[in-house]
């Protein structure tokens, strides 16, 4: 495991819940766009800090989950950001393909418009393709 003396800084900035996690938003490099909210404990925070490839905590797997090592939709980090009060990340990213699991660019695809949730993304990679016949996420678990 990384030396975590070498980011004692940005670990020391972070407030973790009682679960020990914080809450981690992943923007695109350049275009700004949300790509994702998913969750962060501290071994995840220092495996991307130290490798540059993001990572996140599975909250319904119980283990690390290396962003496209299902998919191969990767991340690689960008600038990592912490907020004023230390409770919520900013992940700036490179996003390879698309980041959400149901094949959009997007976890935010639906806007609540005219009295009703409309969808504002459409698909761009066939779900199957990124993660096989099953379709399912693997692990993909934000909430």
């Amino acid at each position: 495991m990384t030396d975590a003396t070498a980011f004692a800084d940005a670990l020391d900035a972070v407030r973790f819940n009682a679960d020990g996690l914080v809450p981690a938003i992943a923007q695109a490099e350049g275009s700004g766009e949300i790509l994702m909210m998913a969750w962060m404990n501290r071994d995840s925070i220092l495996e991307t800090l130290s490798t540059g490839r993001v990572c996140y905590w599975s909250r319904s797997r119980g283990g690390l989950w290396r962003k496209g090592e299902t998919s191969g939709q990767m991340q690689r980090l960008k600038e990592f950001r912490v907020d004023c009060d230390g409770d919520t990340l900013l992940l700036i990213v490179e996003q390879d393909g698309v980041a959400c699991h149901t094949g959009r660019r997007s976890c935010f695809y639906r806007a609540w418009r005219d009295g009703k949730l409309e969808i504002i993304q459409e698909v761009e990679t066939d779900p199957s393709v990124l993660y096989g016949q099953s379709g399912g996420h693997h692990g993909h678990s934000h909430g």
